[in-house]
């Protein structure tokens, strides 16, 4: 029986290069997959998922309202899939997680999701949260803070590198936006943004 995954971790961790190494394996053995990465996120180019490491590959653009499930049954008729990897999951609606859970349980075909677990202010976003309750397995993958331990948390940084305390939840962005740190040094330096944006002590 197919499973849904949900692979999670901060920023840098390697969420998409873990993707891309997965498609590839799939590929290699002579098996079809179907790629998709969220349409906010165009820093690769839209439908392009893109690691750090300089590799890519060319991926389905979904919105919150793209039907994935009616999309990958489409894509059946002309080719059979052995697996449908997500990237940039944490912008998954929730009916779009319920619809990859059907494609696993009703179409047997394995669905792999990587994404975000928390927003720069450690909330859930709405892809995780549904992603955490309804996936069979759920995989973190490690992160490193600048202190040497596990980073589990997104620091939204300005130009200066100062935390940012307040805006939208979601904000593209990479390494001079945002910063992976453990739990510790994430709240320590969001107190200090948010004293800083009520006039208090700049931030050390």
């Amino acid at each position: 029986m197919a499973k849904l995954y949900f692979y999670y971790a901060a920023m840098n961790a390697g969420k998409s290069t873990t993707l891309l190494q997965a498609d590839f394996n799939y590929r290699e053995r002579g098996m079809e997959t179907m790629l998709w990465t969220a349409a906010h996120d165009d820093r690769a180019g839209v439908g392009r998922i893109a690691s750090r490491l300089d590799i890519g590959a060319a991926a389905r653009v979904y919105r919150p309202k793209t039907r994935l499930m009616d999309a990958v049954l489409d894509e059946l008729k002309s080719r059979q899939l052995h697996c449908v990897l997500v990237d940039e999951a944490q912008f998954l609606t929730r009916e779009q997680v319920l619809e990859l859970c059907r494609l696993a349980d009703e179409r047997n075909i394995p669905v792999l999701c990587y994404g975000l677990r928390t927003d720069f202010l450690g909330q859930l976003f709405p892809g995780s949260a549904a992603l955490l309750a309804l996936a069979d397995a759920l995989i973190e993958l490690k992160a490193v803070c600048e202190c040497g331990r596990k980073a589990t948390m997104n620091l939204r940084v300005d130009a200066a590198g100062r935390a940012v305390a307040a805006g939208a939840q979601t904000e593209i962005g990479g390494n001079d936006r945002y910063v992976a740190l453990c739990r510790r040094h994430f709240f320590e330096r969001l107190r200090a943004g948010e004293a800083g944006s009520m006039g208090g002590d700049e931030p050390a």
